[in-house]
């Protein structure tokens, strides 16, 4: 039980991170991916209004009337592609992705390349977060050992 309460505070520090990065450096609304054992749920915020423009999951009435499983990457194929409608239609066609503390693999991947293909500027494969900031130079002033 311990081991799985660490791994959970580990994904949360991650998820704040990555969505404070996000929020931070961009002013594009962010796509929001969240991903359960057996669903994947994705939506377009607009962070300035705090609003949802657009939102697609795994327990949508058009997903299930498919009777397909929600926990594999065929079932985040598809919520990236209904995602990437309801966006556009929305009046939405850049945004930044928001992997929210997981791996950017597997449903997470799935997901943002079918919303990529169906007409969503998420920006180029492979690129989720701005780059961080430069490192700072290492101290040599006048009492640095040599």
């Amino acid at each position: 039980m311990r081991k799985q309460k660490r791994l959970n505070i580990q994904r949360t520090v991650r998820k704040f991170r990555v969505t404070n990065a996000v929020k931070r450096h961009s002013n594009r609304p962010r796509l929001s991916v969240f991903r359960s054992a057996k669903h994947i749920y994705a939506q377009v915020i607009d962070d300035n209004e705090h609003k949802t423009l657009a939102s697609a999951s795994t327990m949508d009435k058009s997903f299930k009337a498919q009777n397909l499983y929600g926990g594999n990457v065929a079932a985040a194929e598809i919520v990236g592609k209904m995602v990437a409608e309801r966006a556009l239609a929305a009046g939405v066609t850049q945004v930044c992705f928001d992997r929210g503390g997981h791996k950017y693999h597997g449903r997470v991947k799935a997901l943002a390349d079918a919303a990529r293909q169906n007409g969503l500027d998420i920006g180029a494969a492979g690129e989720e977060a701005p780059a961080p900031k430069a490192e700072k130079p290492a101290k040599g002033g006048k009492g640095a050992k040599k």
